[in-house]
């Protein structure tokens, strides 16, 4: 069992609420066990222009569950002519991870974003769970980077030290954690704008 373990992928995912806005941001290294499979893999997606999701798992879990996600966030704004709330796009994950829960997504996820109630995060877990919180971290490398979210977070950070602060768990983070590294890539979402980031490490 032990071994099996070992050979599940591993991460970074992080996910920090601040004043204006939310920063997501994983790592890049994709591995089976001690093998890296590649150093260039994207954990940070944009679901809608407001909301972003990262993730920590089977690559090919996550990109299916993404892209079922991004379908229903897109029919909702068709047919209701206004865009999905942050809530709403990760209760419709919730529900998707929850219908597979007999043969999982081998993913954890944190959904953030900005809507009109402003910006929030929520962590979800393979069989649906769905947990709000100021700042998240899933994947192997998530205990270490907690250590770092929890001493340095504070209600009403600016974009920048959220930023900021998402760099330095996901770098203590890789320091220890074999499964993670090969570099940063990170989602900035405001009322007015999301930029996508790659940063080296």
């Amino acid at each position: 069992m032990a071994e099996e373990m070992m050979r599940l992928p591993g991460a970074t995912t992080i996910g920090v609420v601040g004043r204006d806005g939310i920063v997501l941001g994983s790592e890049k290294r994709v591995s089976y066990g001690y093998f890296v499979l590649s150093k260039a893999g994207k954990k940070v997606f944009k679901l809608t222009d407001s909301i972003g999701a990262a993730c920590a798992g089977l690559v090919s879990d996550m990109q299916i569950l993404i892209r079922e996600v991004g379908a229903y966030s897109t029919l909702y704004q068709l047919e209701n002519n206004r865009p999905i709330s942050v809530k709403s796009a990760a209760k419709v994950m919730a529900t998707l991870l929850f219908q597979r829960r007999l043969f999982p997504l081998f993913t954890q996820t944190i959904v953030g974003g900005v809507d009109e109630t402003g910006p929030s995060i929520y962590i979800l877990d393979p069989l649906g769970s769905l947990i709000p919180d100021k700042f998240a971290s899933v994947g192997s490398g998530a205990e270490i980077a907690m250590g770092i979210l929890e001493s340095d977070y504070k209600d009403g950070m600016t974009m920048t030290e959220a930023r900021n602060l998402v760099i330095r768990a996901v770098k203590s983070a890789t320091a220890r954690d074999v499964a993670s590294g090969n570099g940063l890539d990170l989602l900035l979402i405001t009322k007015n704008e999301s930029k996508e980031e790659n940063i080296q490490l």
